[in-house]
């Protein structure tokens, strides 16, 4: 990157990030040490230990007098190693999943409106579900997306459903933000959601949250089915292997469910399908 001709250094950035790097590897420090360190006036090392500490990037001593390394730093180092730890102890589960129901699994988090896949366990039969990992999809077109919108607070979920023009992928996906907001609450209620050949024709997929220590949906697993495989008796089916994955999961995650939780329940007429790619005959081509 630093060889395209057309790049500039942004340095606040650079600066708070040089911040960073020096705090790590030190006893908390003065801020006239660390504007000598940066070369800088202690006036603009003033105001940026400020902006960082106002993120949580740095935070000061006891007495106010040093700063150190803050604990934003240390929660963004743990959710990475979390979603390494997720995508290693949900593999083997998907894995499984996919013995138990013949058809596609895959894992996913939200990000803002989009949900981002990142693991996948492929079906075996020729007409499945294709995605990749990295993927990126938005979120009220997918049985991931709405189950994980409908962990968020319902204010939260709203702001981000009129954040954007949500677009129409098939006649059945849900494009008006009351209606979404309606089905987000049925999904929080029953604890699974689904997507009925919403964000592609021939697809359908049941989807629940998966728990992190907190208690918080950090993601979300779906079995992905093609309408031509799907029945009711197929959908419950994996829902209740789906069920018991990702209630595995969560525990190895840390979570420890309410004594008195609700059941997963069962698929309804109108359970469906995970939409992350389209659903494709042997050939790999998408089926009129």
């Amino acid at each position: 990157m630093s060889d395209d001709p057309g790049f500039a250094t942004v340095k606040s950035a650079d600066r708070a990030l040089v911040v960073l790097e020096l705090l790590a590897g030190r006893e908390p420090m003065r801020l006239m040490d660390i504007a000598d360190e940066l070369g800088m006036p202690r006036s603009s090392t003033s105001n940026l230990l400020r902006t960082m500490a106002l993120r949580r990037f740095v935070e000061t001593t006891e007495d106010g007098r040093r700063y150190r390394i803050g604990s934003r730093v240390r929660e963004l180092a743990r959710a990475s190693e979390r979603e390494g730890d997720l995508v290693s102890l949900a593999q083997p589960l998907m894995d499984r999943l996919v013995e138990q129901t013949g058809e596609t699994v895959q894992l996913a988090q939200l990000e803002a409106m989009e949900v981002v896949y990142l693991a996948i366990s492929e079906s075996p039969h020729p007409m499945k579900l294709v995605s990749e990992v990295g993927k990126r999809l938005f979120a009220h077109g997918t049985g991931v997306g709405k189950t994980l919108l409908a962990q968020l607070d319902p204010d939260e979920a709203a702001r981000r459903l009129r954040s954007v023009e949500l677009p129409r992928f098939t006649p059945a996906t849900i494009v008006d933000v009351d209606d979404l907001l309606d089905e987000l609450r049925e999904i929080a209620a029953r604890g699974w959601g689904t997507d009925d050949e919403e964000y592609v024709l021939g697809c359908r997929c049941v989807a629940m949250p998966v728990h992190g220590p907190r208690g918080d949906a950090i993601a979300a697993m779906s079995v992905s089915i093609p309408t031509p495989r799907y029945d009711d008796e197929v959908g419950e089916r994996a829902l209740a292997a789906l069920g018991e994955a990702v209630g595995e999961l969560s525990r190895q995650l840390g979570y420890v469910a309410p004594a008195a939780g609700v059941g997963a329940g069962t698929a309804d007429d109108d359970g469906g399908a995970a939409g992350a790619g389209g659903v494709v005959d042997a050939n790999g081509s998408e089926p009129a």
